[in-house]
């Protein structure tokens, strides 16, 4: 075999090991227990929030917590005025968790995702994206979120992610 027919070889080999065990950006993680337990405290917020349930809200929310949402700082009371504002408006939201990637070293966590939802109001609905993150810590055995980001995808970026 000539020295170029074996490079060529070999580097197929190695192109194809490579790309075997790597994992495209949008892959699901595969969650453990525990980081399935901080999707599910981040998602009692979306919960709580769908249904005006202060208590639940407050539930897994740490005592200093706040949220950038819209170019704005919010406190867990000021957020749930906001979002009850915009229901009695008529807007409703809908807010799912994908493509988590969670964290944990010891009693703190951080969780970064992709939130797909939809916003309803009388002229209709509408698909939108957040990026968002979240950091937790655990308080007295239970995860306390501290602090929440999120961002709105623009529509066009969203366009052009789906292609």
């Amino acid at each position: 075999m000539s020295f170029m027919l074996r490079l060529a070889s070999v580097t197929m080999a190695l192109a194809l090991l490579v790309s075997a065990n790597a994992s495209p950006a949008s892959a699901q993680q595969e969650l453990t227990p525990k980081q399935t337990q901080i999707v599910k405290t981040v998602n009692t917020v979306f919960t709580a929030a769908q249904a005006d349930d202060t208590t639940l809200f407050d539930s897994v929310l740490a005592p200093n917590f706040y949220i950038f949402d819209g170019g704005a700082r919010f406190n867990g009371d000021s957020i749930m005025a906001f979002i009850k504002a915009q229901h009695r408006a008529g807007k409703r939201y809908e807010w799912s968790i994908t493509e988590p990637d969670v964290h944990i070293s010891g009693k703190t966590a951080w969780i970064a995702y992709i939130n797909k939802g939809r916003i309803t109001d009388a002229s209709g609905t509408i698909d939108q994206q957040w990026l968002e993150s979240a950091f937790l810590e655990k308080q007295a055995g239970s995860w306390k979120i501290v602090f929440m980001h999120s961002t709105r995808v623009p529509m066009a970026s969203q366009k052009d992610r789906k292609q």
